[in-house]
C-alpha cells in the first residue's frame, strides 16, 4: 500500500484551475521530487495534502487514512517543512522546539540537530539571518523522525556543505523507512537524491517518470574526428542527429542508447572521441515547455 495517495485531486480558486485532476502515488520508503514551474501547483497541492485548505473534488491519504477526517492524528506522524517558513520573531530557537515537544510529545533528536546544523539556540529569530531561519524549520521538520516528511525547496538559503547534511539526512530517513515528498526548483538536489518526480505544469500532471529512466533519455553531445573518408548519411539513424560537419569532424546529438553510434564509428580510424552528457535540467524543461 502506497504511503501517499493522491487521486483526482482538484483545487480550484473562482475560475483559476490551480490544481486540475492530478493523480500520484508515493511508496513507503520513497523519495519523490515533485517539480513546475512557480504557479503549476506544487504549493496549492502541499496545502491540501496536509488540509491547511481543502480539495474542489478528489480524496488524499496518507498512511492509509483520509488526509482531511485524520487531519490532527496524522499531523504528529508528518514532518512539514514550508517552502516560506515563518516564526515567532521575539521566541528563540529553543522556544520553538520547546514549543513542538509540548505539541507532538515523542522522542526527539533536536540537540543532535542543532550540533549537526551547527544552530544557535539561543538567539532570537528576529536577529537570525535566511540561512539559519532554514536551519530551524529543518530541525522542526526532521527532529521527530517523522514517517512523512512533505518538504517544499527544503535547502532553500543553506550553503552547499549544508545541503549535503539535509541530502544525508533525508537519504538516512528514507533507508530507515520514512516517506519522502519534496517541491524543488534545485534539479541537481532532486538527481542526486530522489528515486521518482512528478512534473506538474498548469494544474496537470506533465509525467511521472524514475529517475533511472529520464537518464536513459538524456541526450549526449559526441564529438568526433576521423583519419580517414566518412559520409554524412552513414550518421543519420534513429536517435542520432548530426549537428556540425567540421570537415574532418562531426558533431552530433544522440538520445537514448549511445551503442549504435559507437558502432558505427568503430568502423572508421578515430583520431579523438569527446562525449558529453546533456544535463537532466534540459529533459526537465522539455516537460516544462511541452
Amino acid at each position: 500500500m502506497p504511503a501517499i495517495q493522491v487521486k483526482n485531486l482538484k483545487k480550484y480558486f473562482g475560475k483559476t484551475r490551480a490544481v486540475d485532476d492530478i493523480s500520484f502515488d508515493v511508496e513507503a520508503g520513497e523519495i519523490f521530487g515533485f517539480l513546475g514551474p512557480n504557479g503549476a501547483g506544487k504549493t496549492t497541492t502541499i496545502r491540501c495534502m496536509l488540509d491547511f485548505i481543502r480539495p474542489t473534488e478528489g480524496k488524499v491519504e496518507i498512511l492509509n487514512k483520509n488526509a482531511q477526517c485524520a487531519s490532527v492524528e496524522l499531523k504528529n506522524e508528518i514532518g512539514y517543512l514550508s517552502g516560506n517558513a515563518r516564526f515567532y520573531d521575539k521566541w528563540t530557537g529553543a522556544e520553538h522546539i520547546d514549543f513542538a515537544k509540548a505539541l507532538v510529545k515523542k522522542p526527539d533528536i533536536s540537540q543532535d540537530l542543532c550540533e549537526r546544523f551547527d544552530f544557535n539556540v539561543d538567539s532570537k529569530i528576529k536577529n537570525l539571518s535566511s540561512g539559519n531561519r532554514q536551519k530551524l524549520g529543518v530541525i522542526l521538520a526532521f527532529m521527530f523522525q517523522p514517517k512523512i516528511l512533505i518538504l517544499d525547496e527544503p535547502t532553500n538559503a543553506l550553503d552547499p556543505i549544508l545541503q549535503n547534511e539535509v541530502y544525508g539526512l533525508i537519504q538516512h530517513l528514507a533507508k530507515a523507512g520514512s516517506t519522502v515528498f519534496m517541491s524543488s526548483h534545485n534539479l541537481a538536489e532532486v538527481e542526486r537524491i530522489c528515486h521518482r518526480i512528478g512534473i506538474i505544469r498548469k494544474g496537470k500532471m506533465a509525467a511521472i517518470e524514475s529517475i533511472q529512466t529520464l537518464k536513459d533519455k538524456r541526450m549526449q553531445l559526441v564529438q568526433v574526428a576521423f583519419n580517414d573518408k566518412f559520409s554524412i548519411p552513414e550518421f543519420n539513424f534513429d536517435g542520432v542527429q548530426v549537428v556540425k560537419n567540421l570537415g574532418d569532424r562531426l558533431v552530433l546529438n544522440v538520445k537514448g542508447d549511445i551503442n549504435p553510434l559507437i558502432k558505427k564509428i568503430s568502423q572508421h580510424s578515430i583520431k579523438d572521441l569527446h562525449i558529453e552528457h546533456v544535463p537532466l535540467e534540459e529533459i526537465f524543461l522539455e516537460f516544462y515547455e511541452k
